[in-house]
């Protein structure tokens, strides 16, 4: 079945009635964004996960506190805003950043969300270690990010997995997460189409 659209003009130099513009130009925008981060795990320090410290024998090392979720949920906002990422905003050749508790990094990258016009339409995360067990954290970890990026409980996916005992994370040498976070208008934004 042919489903090509049927008009007597062409698509190149048609113009748009008012009514289609202003339609389009109540839609919402949306962005998409990806991040990730891995961190060694060593003996020694705190590990913080989602802005939560888990009780752990080990914890991740990093110019920062390593917390590798909210590294790649930086990376993810940064990136479907086209503003960089956490490396180019919070240098680890800057020393105001050594020790920095990573909750803070999260709040200026929010701050940065809100100035531009964006707010969060969800978050989805996945945390890969083989140890220790997340599960009983997640719901603290939710609260604490949608805390910290200004948004409903509802929009933030926490999840964990293993890596089955393969490679560094599967060792446990290491912890990693990934984020993919939806940005959309702000209420009260009307952007250009």
């Amino acid at each position: 079945m042919n489903r090509a659209r049927k008009s007597n003009t062409p698509l190149r130099g048609r113009s748009r009635s008012n009514d289609e513009h202003d339609l389009r130009a109540r839609l919402t925008t949306l962005r998409i964004g990806h991040g990730y981060d891995l961190h060694r795990l060593v003996e020694g320090r705190p590990l913080f996960l989602a802005g939560v410290q888990i009780s752990h024998s080990r914890g991740l090392l990093g110019h920062s506190d390593g917390d590798v979720v909210l590294h790649a949920i930086c990376d993810a906002v940064l990136g479907a805003m086209g503003i960089g990422d956490i490396g180019q905003h919070f240098p680890d050749t800057d020393e105001r950043y050594r020790g920095i508790d990573s909750s803070e990094l999260a709040r200026h990258v929010a701050a940065l969300m809100r100035d531009e016009g964006w707010s969060i339409g969800n978050v989805d995360v996945t945390i890969c270690a083989e140890e220790p067990r997340l599960a009983p954290h997640r719901h603290a970890m939710r609260n604490r990010v949608a805390d910290l990026l200004g948004a409903p409980i509802t929009s933030i996916s926490i999840k964990a997995k293993t890596n089955e005992g393969l490679d560094a994370i599967g060792r446990g040498e290491a912890i990693a997460a990934t984020a993919v976070v939806l940005l959309e208008d702000a209420p009260g934004v009307q952007r250009e189409v």
